[in-house]
């Protein structure tokens, strides 16, 4: 097990110095000669990988090490241009020694997999509390089998996230670099277990599930688990987390627990959220629902307003749009009646965090518990297809709001948890 290193609070703010000293004592294991990749976030996230990136390299550089690669935990999110990808780990910004490739993971493509295990029936019944209860193969980028690398480090950021709890520690992994079965399981998985007991909980079903999954990666793992804010476009790192996969995200998730949930004390009849531009498709879009859901009364509406949001999701739309969004309770029943579903269960998974949650009428009848209006790039024709109301943007006017006591105006929504209440 790599040393555990690290500082940080809510009102703390580190820097390059401070990562270069965690970086120095979390890596001083590595040997000389060694292969290593690391496994990073891609563009859906912000953190702070550009300037922590670098200092790892540079790091290794010193230590002797041989060769530095790059992997991108994409899960099923679409690849990242070239530039991007540089531009995601510093490249350009500052010096990267040994730095060799920047590879794409490609989830839907079985020859760039492998299987290293396999969680036993059992194990997953336990480990999900009877949620599911078959066997499912750990099976992950090819990158990760053994022998290829002889270090595998995991830099990313913890926040809040409705299918693991927390962002950050084995959910690079499992669904970052994953093959499809982990991947449509651990979604599942989120979406039975509910998101409201699931989203900025450390310890969840989910989270059981990948740390066992995780135990199947052969190599050394040591992660670099960090919490940052942005106001005003500027960056802040409140805490740099080094060591042990496990230990590190628990430690990052008690100082995100602080800086990236608010508690409004009550519900709203409207919230209007004015997406982080970070999401230019529904399918991470979407968290503006996760994040917001809870402060919103039944029967109100949330408005999601993002003219740059043109899409449903370039990877999934056709499937969206075929079931729409609805509440778990009538997902499950279409899962139940489609194979297609069950063998997209990730799909299915979406269908039901995005709606968030039912409610049952006076006659017995279940509907989502909130409307869900989009003022975005995405048109009327396919808002209607997929269940959602439709605004045309381009006469939305926020100022109409402002004034509104039962209307909460939320910026870069889908960034922070809001809840009435501490769970």
């Amino acid at each position: 097990m790599p040393p555990f290193v690290g500082e940080g609070s809510s009102a703390a703010s580190l820097g390059v110095n401070e990562f270069r000293r965690i970086a120095a004592a979390a890596l001083a294991a590595i040997p000389a000669g060694a292969r290593v990749l690391a496994i990073v976030s891609d563009r859906t996230r912000d953190d702070n990988t550009d300037l922590l990136f670098p200092v790892v390299s540079q790091e290794l550089a010193r230590r002797g090490a041989k060769q530095l690669d790059a992997l991108v935990a994409q899960g099923t999110h679409p690849p990242m241009r070239d530039e991007h990808k540089r531009e995601k780990i510093g490249a350009g910004l500052a010096e990267i020694p040994l730095l060799g490739q920047i590879f794409d993971h490609h989830w839907d493509r079985p020859g760039e997999l492998t299987t290293i295990g396999t969680l036993a029936g059992s194990d997953v019944r336990a480990l999900t509390g009877g949620l599911i209860d078959e066997p499912v193969p750990v099976t992950v980028n090819a990158r990760l089998a053994p022998g290829v690398y002889d270090a595998v480090l995991v830099i990313g950021a913890t926040l809040p996230h409705e299918v693991a709890g927390f962002a950050g520690g084995a959910k690079y992994f499992f669904p970052g670099v994953a093959g499809p079965e982990l991947t449509h399981r651990t979604h599942w998985l989120g979406a039975l277990a509910t998101i409201e007991r699931v989203i900025g909980r450390v310890e969840t079903p989910t989270r059981r599930m990948i740390e066992a999954a995780a135990g199947f990666i052969s190599a050394p793992v040591v992660a670099f688990t960090s919490v940052s804010t942005r106001h005003n476009g500027a960056q802040r790192t409140h805490a740099l987390f080094a060591g042990d996969i496990r230990d590190t995200v628990r430690r990052a998730a008690a100082v995100s627990g602080q800086v990236h949930v608010r508690y409004t004390g009550r519900r709203y009849r409207r919230v209007v959220a004015l997406l982080d531009k970070h999401y230019d498709e529904l399918w991470v879009g979407g968290k503006a629902s996760y994040k917001l859901g809870s402060i919103v009364e039944t029967g109100g509406e949330l408005i999601i307003y993002a003219p740059h949001l043109t899409q449903i999701s370039a990877t999934h739309g056709r499937l969206i749009e075929k079931y729409g969004y609805a509440p778990l309770e009538q997902v499950r029943e279409m899962v139940e009646r489609s194979d297609e579903l069950r063998a997209n269960l990730c799909i299915a998974a979406h269908l039901a965090h995005v709606s968030f949650a039912g409610h049952r009428d006076a006659l017995g009848n279940i509907g989502p518990r909130y409307r869900i209006t989009m003022a975005t790039g995405i048109s009327e024709e396919i808002c209607r297809k997929v269940n959602l109301g439709f605004l045309d943007y381009r006469t939305f006017d926020v100022k109409t709001y402002q004034s509104d006591p039962d209307t909460l105006i939320v910026e870069d929504a889908g960034r922070d948890l809001y809840l009435v209440e501490p769970n």
